[in-house]
């Protein structure tokens, strides 16, 4: 690992610690839930550094979408005003403190126990496919194909819930002007 990575590595790390402390000092849930994006973003960012550059950006996009929807359903249908009213996101302070400085204290006694073993071959060219066929195996195949029946699964279910298509607003030949829309007030309104 090179000086830049080593700092970049370094410098994401702390961020990703302060946006974690941040999560349980900002007084609102969907505070919180943005602080916490940006944590697991670094961390993202961090296993990109160590030179696993697809799980790196998986774990940006699987916490991007999972931290905006979180947002959008707190805004949606919390009781209080989009999940922004000041509380505090900490219950049972002392229990809570003492278990997680045993955590923590236990993990870091783990780290400097531990007998890590030395590198005994290569490293290998792709690690992308290595940890690609480490996680799927003989499996890849499906989940691809499955992927692409989500998808089609998707744009299909979009597709159906859709009422108007561009032909009903446009015309048959695409050259009604303006567009037939319900809120623009087009042709039919």
């Amino acid at each position: 690992m090179s000086t830049a990575d080593s700092v970049l590595s370094g410098v994401l790390g702390v961020l990703a610690l302060a946006g974690g402390a941040l999560v349980f000092v900002v007084d609102s849930m969907a505070r919180a839930t943005f602080c916490l994006l940006v944590s697991l973003a670094c961390v993202g960012g961090v296993v990109t550094v160590l030179g696993l550059p697809y799980l790196g950006v998986v774990i940006v996009l699987m916490m991007v979408m999972e931290m905006v929807i979180m947002a959008v359903f707190m805004i949606a249908y919390m009781m209080n005003p989009a999940g922004l009213m000041p509380m505090s996101m900490l219950h049972n302070k002392r229990g809570s403190l003492a278990v997680s400085a045993a955590v923590f204290a236990a993990l870091v006694a783990g780290i400097f126990a531990t007998h890590w073993p030395d590198r005994t071959g290569a490293r290998p060219r792709d690690t992308t496919l290595q940890i690609g066929m480490s996680l799927m195996g003989g499996q890849m195949l499906t989940m691809v194909v499955l992927g692409f029946v989500l998808l089609a699964t998707m744009v299909g279910a979009t597709v159906l819930a859709t009422q108007r298509g561009r032909y009903d607003r446009f015309g048959d030949d695409l050259d009604q002007r303006p567009a037939d829309d319900p809120a623009g007030g087009g042709v039919g309104r």
